[in-house]
């Protein structure tokens, strides 16, 4: 399993969901109605693919801001995966900044209609940002192995907090990139839309 320094990893992420936040401020001045297009049937629109990450994040965020706020186990300075959290951001995490290759089934209630309103969820989507650095600051505190946090399908699987953490922003920065795309398919310009991987990210994930 791999192993970390718990506050480099959570300085890292914590770069990266600033970076998110970035590409949902970039969402914020497009076209309301090209967010909301849908390239062909059977896939979401950019819009949809942010709603998704608001549903996880109505799952993981109260989870997470309840354990940091009730536990108080001891600082630990290495923090080392577990089977299923290493599983899980492996199959989330995109091994580039431009496609996503390996294709998931999404869970029906993780799966929303094209019929939102594309300021509230863009808007609920970098409240959940800035509720993700607080908690990431938070964590630095703790110690990332000790807290358990149940996945979304079902609560036998718990992640550790420093996986779960992981595995949350990898799941964000996959579909952040499938909006982008999508919004480019629409003839919008995405030039500006923040990188959400850096190179060290990437070409570690090419060697795994």
């Amino acid at each position: 399993m791999a192993k970390f320094k718990s506050e480099e990893l959570l300085n890292e992420l914590a770069q990266d969901v600033r970076r998110i936040k970035e590409a949902a401020q970039f969402l914020v001045t497009a076209d309301k109605n090209k967010l909301a297009y849908c390239p062909e049937e059977g896939r979401w629109s950019a819009v949809q693919a942010v709603e998704h990450l608001n549903g996880y994040n109505r799952h993981y965020l109260p989870l997470l801001e309840k354990e940091l706020s009730l536990i108080t186990y001891d600082k630990n300075a290495w923090f080392t995966s577990g089977y299923w959290g290493e599983r899980f951001t492996k199959m989330m995490k995109p091994t580039n900044v431009y496609e996503i290759k390996n294709k998931m089934k999404t869970a029906k209630k993780m799966s929303f209609p094209n019929s939102l309103h594309v300021e509230t969820v863009l808007n609920e989507f970098i409240a959940g940002q800035d509720k993700l650095l607080q908690l990431l600051e938070l964590a630095k505190g703790k110690d990332l192995a000790k807290i358990h946090i149940p996945i979304t399908f079902t609560k036998l699987i718990k992640l550790r907090l420093g996986d779960t953490l992981r595995f949350l922003i990898a799941h964000e920065q996959r579909h952040m990139i499938q909006a982008r795309n999508t919004l480019k398919q629409t003839g919008v310009t995405t030039d500006k839309f923040p990188v959400l991987l850096s190179v060290t990210e990437t070409s570690q994930q090419q060697k795994q």
